[in-house]
């Protein structure tokens, strides 16, 4: 492993980890294993190995609920006109989102237990990419797929350019109700994907190139995916972060995010 002093230029670059049923930390290019009961100061861990106590607070672990919003579902836990929220389907204190996705979407939210994870998620010049499935009226044209490429300026502004292809007709669970018989006939599909997250920003930015939202499903935040979720049903994560010293850090997640979809 390494000593106190050289700890001291590399101990930002270090993360801990569990690798092989225990804890190791990782500083700079050397891994130091811990296998048992941590001294309070700094000395030898019961392999022999020596430690240095102020690595072992450079990160914290946070829990992640990912959830397959149905459609129709607000992206709260209360509604005073009686509409279906999260709370029908998360039971565990403490979880808000980070991010939204509107009641009229369908797909990924990703519930945090820990501020600073949920500022990482929502926070847009993080440019945290997101991924969706757009069911679109007509069919979408080239001339189009290159606006939504370059970014469209809407009334709040210009979005900056989104990755765009055509895709074909996705493998879905049904909605219900479903997309209405005659305006699904003619319809396109799309996979786009954006790193801001203004309120109701790609349904604003598909009719701006002539080509309305039908339906909308989120179908990834960052390196996370719906996988196999169905709607309503969901999955708990440990996701490692680097502890902050940052006077004012958030300790709770923040309870009105905003969203794009």
């Amino acid at each position: 492993c390494i000593d106190g002093a050289a700890n001291r230029g590399s101990a930002r670059r270090g993360q801990s980890r569990r690798g092989e049923g225990r804890l190791m930390l990782d500083v700079g290019n050397h891994r130091c294993p811990v296998t048992g009961p941590l001294p309070k100061t700094g000395g030898i861990l019961p392999d022999g190995q020596p430690h240095c106590p102020s690595l072992l607070t450079m990160e914290h672990m946070a829990e992640l609920i990912l959830l397959n919003k149905p459609y129709r579902v607000l992206t709260q836990f209360t509604d005073p006109q009686g509409r279906a929220t999260l709370a029908d389907y998360i039971q565990r204190p403490g979880f808000y989102p980070a991010g939204r996705l509107d009641y009229d979407s369908e797909g990924l939210v990703a519930l945090c237990d820990d501020g600073a994870l949920q500022q990482r998620i929502a926070d847009p010049r993080r440019k945290l990419w997101k991924r969706y499935w757009l069911q679109l009226e007509g069919r979408i044209t080239d001339a189009a797929l290159d606006q939504l490429r370059r970014g469209v300026t809407l009334k709040d502004g210009p979005t900056r350019p989104a990755k765009v292809a055509r895709i074909t007709s996705p493998t879905l669970w049904p909605r219900t109700p479903p997309v209405p018989a005659h305006r699904d006939a003619g319809s396109s599909w799309i996979e786009i994907a954006i790193c801001e997250g203004r309120n109701r920003q790609l349904r604003r930015m598909t009719a701006a190139v002539g080509f309305p939202v039908l339906r909308l499903v989120r179908v990834a935040i960052g390196d996370w995916s719906l996988d196999a979720l169905r709607p309503g049903e969901s999955r708990s994560l440990t996701v490692h972060l680097p502890r902050s010293n940052t006077r004012g850090q958030q300790r709770g997640p923040r309870r009105r995010p905003r969203g794009s979809g």
